[in-house]
């Protein structure tokens, strides 16, 4: 019988979550939590696995963490990710800034566990002969941080804020707090 440690690295091995999302406002290319899910789920089938995902809302600061868990039935292997939540959003009630966390922690905690690397592939980082500067990173001293901080209080997408710049999670909850 194969350990649930043995059938997990099958699956990472296998799964296959292309970005095939289109951010037109940002130019960009991204795989949703349902993406995941969708290419998950027949893959897990065939290994005889269960996977749950649970969120679980903390109140100082605000956030969503979510844990994914997957069980053989007597194992278990959890990750678990964090997502600020700003109930006051501009352009979203409560349920939609709750939800909106819930699934970008979800996405976030699914990466862990299958090793889905959200960086771009190898053609798509090969610079071609042309000078490619690094992301700066965020930080809340950034002379932009607060410029961030209003883009994603008017409903911008945090997926746009990783593509220009660098940010731990640590900053990203600071930038989506009220």
């Amino acid at each position: 019988m194969k350990s649930l440690h043995t059938k997990l690295v099958q699956v990472q091995s296998e799964l296959k979550a292309p970005k095939n999302q289109r951010n037109k406002f940002g130019n960009y290319n991204y795989r949703s939590c349902e993406d995941i899910l969708e290419a998950v789920k027949p893959i897990l089938s065939k290994h005889e696995l269960v996977l749950t995902i649970s969120d679980k809302i903390n109140n100082e600061p605000l956030y969503c963490e979510a844990t994914a868990s997957i069980t053989d039935g007597e194992n278990t292997i959890s990750v678990t990710a964090q997502a600020g939540i700003d109930p006051n959003k501009k352009g979203m009630d409560v349920a939609q800034s709750f939800g909106a966390s819930s699934s970008y922690a979800r996405k976030y905690a699914l990466n862990g566990l299958f090793l889905i690397d959200d960086t771009k592939d190898a053609d798509a980082t090969n610079k071609h002969g042309k000078t490619v500067t690094e992301k700066e990173t965020l930080t809340p001293k950034h002379p932009n941080f607060n410029k961030v901080k209003q883009y994603l209080s008017n409903g911008g997408n945090p997926d746009m804020v990783h593509e220009k710049y660098n940010v731990s999670d640590a900053a990203m909850v600071k930038l989506v707090q009220s």
